[in-house]
């Protein structure tokens, strides 16, 4: 996915603390149906667990990451992968399917990217992605803005996320050239497989970059005391994380 400033995505640590993340975007890869010999452009493609699993099943997949780190893992694979950010794609009526699993939402310029992709796909081709949509990790987003805020810090300017509602992203689609076929906005509560710590140190290092590097571990810790009421199970000893995803089928025109 694209990499979230001022670092580059740790592989090693993205896998282990966020592995979750290409397995609950199996459900977006039934709604896109690849088909063998099908060309499709893997957006975002993070380490490439699903541009694999599209290879498999016999479309001709190129993946593209913003993530250096992520597409040299790709690349490991044996995949075909460069590193390209969304709003700069330079392909054009390359391909019959653009897949986007959890990336979107990174890509802070939505309407160049939805621009990028439609040159990128042929007549008829269909754009078919999930990310974070309107209410994505409120409370993580809450709990971090509410301690930036106590050590004098205002986070909100360097939220690294767009988190758009259907209606907003359907106008956006619709300006640019595509017919929306079908849209889904749900709430997707999610277990963590370790402490919200954790995901604190994958998925929060732009609010990380506005205090001194020694700060970083307690202002963590402070985040995860204000948001435990809320994100922990005390009976199944559990956090979790209140994932809402917007996925949708939209066809080029």
């Amino acid at each position: 996915m694209t990499p979230p400033a001022p670092r580059d995505w740790d592989p090693e640590r993205y896998q282990r603390d966020a592995g979750y993340v290409p397995a609950l975007g199996r459900g977006v890869l039934e709604w896109l149906a690849p088909q063998p010999g099908e060309r499709i452009l893997d957006l975002g493609c993070g380490d490439g667990t699903l541009t694999a699993e599209l290879q498999a099943v016999g479309a001709h997949v190129v993946g593209v990451d913003a993530s250096p780190a992520q597409i040299a893992v790709c690349r490991a694979r044996g995949l075909d992968a460069q590193v390209m950010a969304g709003e700069a794609l330079t392909f054009e009526a390359a391909f019959e399917a653009v897949f986007s699993n959890a990336a979107l939402h990174w890509m802070t310029r939505p309407d160049a990217v939805i621009a990028a992709v439609h040159r990128a796909l042929v007549p008829g081709g269909r754009f078919v992605a999930e990310f974070g949509g309107a209410g994505n990790v409120a409370a993580v987003l809450e709990g971090i803005l509410a301690v930036l805020d106590a050590r004098g810090f205002d986070g909100r300017p360097v939220v690294p996320w767009f988190f758009p509602t259907p209606e907003d992203y359907t106008a956006r689609l619709h300006h640019a050239g595509f017919t929306v076929e079908r849209m889904e906005h749900f709430a997707r509560p999610t277990d963590l497989p370790g402490d919200v710590i954790d995901w604190l140190d994958v998925f929060a290092p732009h609010f990380d970059a506005l205090l001194p590097g020694d700060e970083i571990a307690d202002f963590h810790a402070e985040v995860a005391q204000r948001v435990r009421q809320t994100l922990y199970d005390e009976v199944r000893d559990t956090w979790w994380v209140d994932y809402v995803r917007l996925r949708f089928i939209a066809q080029r025109d």
